[in-house]
């Protein structure tokens, strides 16, 4: 059965881990009032190679700053930082990638380019480009997948990690074993393994969740562009497939320190599979949860997922 990550029989020196559990849900002001469109036109664009295929990416901020990698997720483009990347790129050095298969990144066909190595490899070639050995890497969604597995298997790569509504894979292959709600509620990823389900897909319904009217054309002109059989090789190659399994073998223990966010109303990703979040890692965890947020939370709440980034890179 396919793995979000392969590499959990790694053995690693555990240090004990602090949780720290935050559920915010309170007003604040906005922080950008154009919602962050105008970061579309402030940011510099460049490519890396990486192993032969382009990997589009955007910065924002100081060259001198403390890097920040952002790693979008399903179906998304770099753009979906645009709010966060106005407000961070005041205090830090703001990368945010186009994954392969999406929007001005290249697309090679066949499910085997779109492993969690490869995808790993995309964000390492783009580190290698800006000339930086370590950066904090964040991600969202399946971003949020690759940004685990790059800490676990580059940890001398990772500052620091902020994952947003993407439990670890343990926490999630946990609930698809155990949780039937959550095994319900994974039908569309079954769907999205099947062959031909790209040809469902259209730049439009896949940007229907953009609340943003402005936004959502940016979005399907980026959908325009983009690969949808690329798009499921992501869960063909990386979701988990029934008959689900408790997860086994030996954890390779995040090393660095560890941020998450999660929406409480995301329903393709539930909060149980939070539990137990600290039991692999090797360092602190700080979980912030949003009553009434979904799963795209840095576009729900904002505001306040930008405040929490900015206070806990500070802290």
């Amino acid at each position: 059965m396919p793995s979000l990550f392969p590499h959990f029989s790694d053995r690693l020196f555990l240090i004990p881990a602090i949780a720290l559990a935050l559920t915010l849900n309170f007003h604040i002001s906005p922080l950008a009032d154009d919602g962050g469109m105008a970061v579309h036109e402030k940011v510099a664009h460049a490519y890396a190679d990486s192993d032969g295929v382009r990997i589009h990416y955007v910065t924002l901020g100081d060259a001198t700053a403390d890097p920040v990698i952002m790693i979008h997720g399903f179906p998304d483009y770099w753009f979906t930082w645009r709010e966060q990347m106005a407000e961070l790129s005041r205090e830090f050095r703001v990368i945010a990638l186009d994954q392969r298969g999406y929007n001005r990144s290249d697309k090679p066909a066949g499910r085997e380019n779109y492993s969690m190595d490869r995808l790993s490899a995309d964000v390492a070639a783009v580190m290698d480009d800006l000339d930086l050995e370590k950066a904090t890497i964040c991600g969202h969604d399946w971003g949020g997948a690759v940004a685990w597995h790059f800490a676990m298997t580059r940890p001398n790569m990772t500052t620091r990690l902020i994952i947003l509504n993407l439990p670890h894979p343990r926490g999630i292959q946990r609930e698809l074993a155990t949780n039937q709600e959550q095994q319900e509620n994974s039908a569309y990823a079954r769907r999205f393994q099947q062959e031909g389900a790209h040809l469902d897909l259209t730049a439009e319904g896949l940007a229907s969740w953009v609340r943003n009217p402005e936004a959502r054309k940016l979005y399907v002109e980026a959908f325009q562009r983009s690969d949808f059989e690329a798009m499921l090789h992501y869960y063909k190659m990386n979701y988990p497939r029934p008959p689900y399994q408790l997860p086994a073998g030996e954890v390779t223990r995040v090393q660095c320190p560890v941020l998450m966010i999660h929406g409480l109303e995301d329903k393709a990703l539930m909060a149980q599979a939070l539990n137990n979040t600290w039991d692999w890692l090797a360092s602190d965890l700080t979980l912030v949860t949003i009553p009434g947020a979904g799963h795209f939370v840095q576009q729900d709440a904002p505001d306040l997922v930008t405040r929490s980034l900015r206070m806990w890179l500070n802290r």
